[in-house]
């Protein structure tokens, strides 16, 4: 077993573990921590917890400290650059011509990085894109080229229930959806029925399966149950004669 502390970058997004490092660490603090793309600053979302080592991804980094007010105040800033750099981007990606979809830009806690999230119909060659970026910002940069329901994920909208998306509020991961969880909910197999506004199925469909199956199986063991009782005193009836 090992103490743990599951740290969150992005608004409902993964939850990664870390060592907490011996530091004091609450639900709600912010913090520095060690990842492979360098410093980043993260919330606590899973107080410390021993967990079994198959649970860790290895080599477990480290919380370095607990976020103090300028790291706060920088963070704020990079909020201000990535603007600004996304505007910059749409201007060159309309430059050069190029058929995709800027979605989102992040700056690295460090701004060691510039990182543009785009969508496109098919593979995109954007090197001309990546040496015009490189010279404005000075930093290294990358594209990603993300999917449909990722979309979705970062930029949040209205579902059909009428609530803001699942993925956009509290979706840590995507699950797999299948088509039979509709027919097994009885559902219009319409696709403007059954799918979000990403044009995939709708995740709400899964979560809402496994509480279905929840059910099932309790309506199946108190169906055994009143079997049980049943045959009980049948027997009871039998023996009394």
């Amino acid at each position: 077993m090992q103490t743990v502390v599951g740290i969150r970058f992005k608004r409902a997004g993964k939850i990664y573990y870390f060592d907490p490092n011996g530091l004091d660490l609450s639900v709600g603090d912010f913090t520095i921590v060690e990842t492979a793309r360098g410093l980043e600053f993260g919330e606590v979302v899973v107080a410390p917890k021993e967990v079994s080592e198959e649970e860790i991804v290895q080599p477990l980094k480290k919380v370095l400290r607990v976020a103090e007010e300028e790291d706060c105040q920088k963070i704020l800033e990079n909020r201000q650059m990535e603007n600004e750099a996304f505007d910059i981007c749409l201007e060159k990606i309309a430059e050069h011509g190029l058929e995709m979809k800027l979605v989102d830009v992040e700056y690295t806690f460090d701004r060691s990085k510039v990182i543009f999230y785009f969508t496109a119909d098919g593979r995109v060659d954007f090197r001309e894109l990546v040496k015009d970026l490189a010279a404005i910002f000075r930093t290294r940069i990358e594209l990603r080229q993300i999917g449909v329901r990722d979309e979705a994920k970062m930029i949040g909208g209205i579902g059909p229930c009428g609530r803001v998306l699942c993925c956009h509020t509290f979706l840590g991961e995507f699950e797999p959806v299948s088509i039979r969880m509709a027919k097994d909910q009885n559902l219009s197999l319409n696709p403007s029925k059954i799918s979000g506004v990403c044009g995939r199925l709708m995740c709400c469909l899964r979560f809402e399966s496994d509480a279905n199956e929840i059910m099932r199986a309790e309506h199946e063991q108190e169906e055994n149950e009143d079997i049980f009782v049943d045959d009980a005193d049948e027997m009871d009836n039998i023996c009394e004669q």
